[in-house]
């Protein structure tokens, strides 16, 4: 199914796949609650039997209370069966929920890492947690409950036709006004909904912004300025739904008091016929207690009209996740990489319109050390990323030992790929959970071993717990540094046999970065490794560097062949060598 065919889907195809597995414990909901409608719907006609047999004044005492005890029998039976109805269809629903979500995070794993950061972090979050969150009291309650409502009203009123079609229109007179009123409370209604969406993301995004750069805010006495920002959101976010609540105010008030009025229609026609001769004092009394049970229903069925538009639109941002194009790459390799050289053979890549790489050609051999540089922008980072395939290429090829990653499964490039970003990221979790990702199934043993290798497990035994230190949420307990090495440590680990480094030291004071740079001389030994690094003084031994600029491969070879050859290498190294002896000297 291609994305145009999956956007296309309606929101009820979305909901049944989103609801398989679970449809029986639905259906046994919906099935639950009709019988509890029944259940609601036969003490009227207890009633009218006890209102007929004291008019006619024929029962004896034992008659009404024998009617009495059934009516209140049924009434707690369908108060029973409702329990047992909702008590379904929220097990259903959240397992639903969960579904939901479990796809959504299955599903970012599976996209370009272009396509993910389109969307900010709040953005996700607001959709995975409080977006698919709102829709569980809808999902629980609409189906079951609307149902219901709908076929019991829709069953009293053919009673009502069937015992006089005359009185059955009569009780109909107040459903236009009604209806009227309540149609008014949807002018203009997808602008408000769309007024309400806009302003509740714009919200969260402004309330991840403000809790992250909120060191920065206190640090340059912004507090008053970064704070006003999500004061005006929030106040945004207050007004779009007051102002909507307002213009609807009179349409609900008018629509709830004129739409349940039956008696509007039913008594004067019905008084009318009676006097006429053409009704019985039966059928009229019939209708009158019936007709109490036709309107409220609708009207609570009516209700969910409201949930069943958000509904739709918050299924409709879900399956706009969903729709986005995956990275193609095939279940199982028809052949695999003979070695582990990379070859980038005319790649050219852009973000969104904007090209970025114009025709990259370049050769890595397998085994070597090779460090990608060149000032801010040039492109450094994203050909690193596609070689660690988080992107795929447009135009030409990235080969892994002569075989295009594009043929590869994702978990095999995976499996043979490390890659450490400037943004190192840490879970929740101990300093050991967090090392053994790396590698899962990874002994105590192993950890500490590649800890140790890597410079870092000093450090670690020095934390409050060990090994057994939790990081904090994205590592906020371990300072920049120490979550870089960690980092670090995670993917020598994993001993994959090409390894990245994007800026992997651009926080580490000199002395730590010492230590790195030994244990790494280590550690990738017969690795084919890549480096992207400003501090041109930690890769002068680099087997191959790569001077990249503006897109563009500038030159490359060893440091000594470069300072002679490529001029903007030499300006880049003279700046470095200054600017470090002025640190120095400092």
């Amino acid at each position: 199914m291609n994305k145009t065919q999956k956007t296309n889907r309606s929101v009820f195809s979305w909901l049944s796949e989103f609801a398989k597995g679970r449809r029986g414990e639905y259906l046994l909901s919906v099935i639950t609650a009709l019988i509890g409608v029944a259940c609601s719907l036969i003490p009227y006609f207890l009633i009218i039997k006890i209102i007929t047999a004291l008019i006619n004044g024929t029962a004896e005492l034992s008659y009404y209370l024998t009617l009495c005890a059934w009516m209140a029998g049924l009434w707690i039976l369908r108060y029973i069966l409702h329990s047992v109805s909702t008590t379904l269809s929220h097990h259903a629903t959240f397992h639903v929920l969960a579904k939901v979500r479990i796809m959504l995070l299955d599903k970012l794993a599976t996209l370009p890492l272009g396509t993910v950061l389109d969307r900010s972090s709040g953005s996700y979050k607001n959709i995975i947690v409080e977006r698919v969150d709102s829709i569980e009291t809808t999902l629980a309650h609409l189906l079951p409950e609307m149902t219901a409502n709908i076929v019991g009203a829709l069953a009293v009123l053919a009673l009502i036709f069937a015992n006089d079609r005359r009185m059955g229109l009569s009780m109909l007179i107040v459903l236009p006004l009604g209806m009227l009123c309540f149609m008014s409370m949807f002018r203009g209604y997808n602008e408000k909904f769309q007024r309400t969406v806009t302003s509740t993301k714009a919200l969260n995004d402004t309330a991840v912004e403000y809790i992250g750069g909120i060191e920065v805010i206190k640090a340059f006495g912004q507090s008053k300025t970064g704070y006003a920002k999500f004061v005006s959101a929030a106040k945004e976010g207050a007004d779009c739904f007051i102002d909507w609540m307002k213009s609807s105010l009179f349409g609900q008030s008018a629509g709830m008091a004129i739409f349940p009025s039956t008696l509007l229609g039913v008594l004067p026609v019905g008084c009318l016929l009676y006097m006429q001769g053409t009704l019985t004092a039966d059928t009229f009394l019939t209708v009158i207690v019936l007709s109490f049970g036709v309107m409220q229903p609708l009207m609570t069925a009516f209700s969910y009209t409201d949930d069943i538009a958000q509904v739709r639109t918050i299924v409709g941002e879900v399956s706009e996740v969903l729709s986005c194009e995956d990275m193609r790459r095939p279940e199982k390799a028809v052949k695999l990489p003979c070695d582990n050289s990379i070859e980038l053979k005319n790649v050219r890549f852009a973000y969104h319109d904007k090209e970025v790489l114009h025709g990259i050609n370049l050769h890595i051999e397998q085994g070597t050390v090779n460090a990608l540089v060149g000032p801010s922008g040039s492109g450094k980072s994203t050909i690193a990323r596609l070689i660690a395939s988080l992107w795929d290429v447009k135009d030409g090829s990235v080969e892994l030992g002569g075989v295009d990653i594009r043929t590869l499964p994702l978990a095999e490039c995976t499996k043979r790929i490390a890659n450490v970003s400037q943004d190192n990221y840490l879970f929740d979790l101990s300093v050991m959970d967090n090392i053994r990702m790396g590698r899962k199934g990874a002994t105590d043993e192993e950890v500490i071993d590649a800890a140790k290798k890597s410079g870092c497990h000093e450090f670690i035994m020095s934390l409050e717990n060990g090994y057994q230190t939790v990081c904090g949420a994205s590592g906020g307990h371990l300072s920049g540094g120490e979550r870089q090495r960690i980092s670090i440590t995670r993917a020598m680990l994993k001993d994959a046999p090409v390894v990245i480094l994007d800026e992997a030291t651009s926080y580490t004071d000199p002395e730590n970065e010492a230590v790195i740079q030994s244990a790494l001389a280590k550690l990738v030994k017969g690795k084919t490794v890549i480096v992207i690094a400003h501090r041109l003084s930690t890769i002068a031994d680099a087997d191959q560097i790569i001077v990249v600029n503006q897109g563009h491969i500038e030159a490359a070879g060893t440091q000594e062949e470069l300072l002679k050859s490529c001029p903007l290498y030499k300006t880049m190294w003279d700046a470095h060598i200054s600017v470090k002896d002025n640190g120095e000297a400092v």
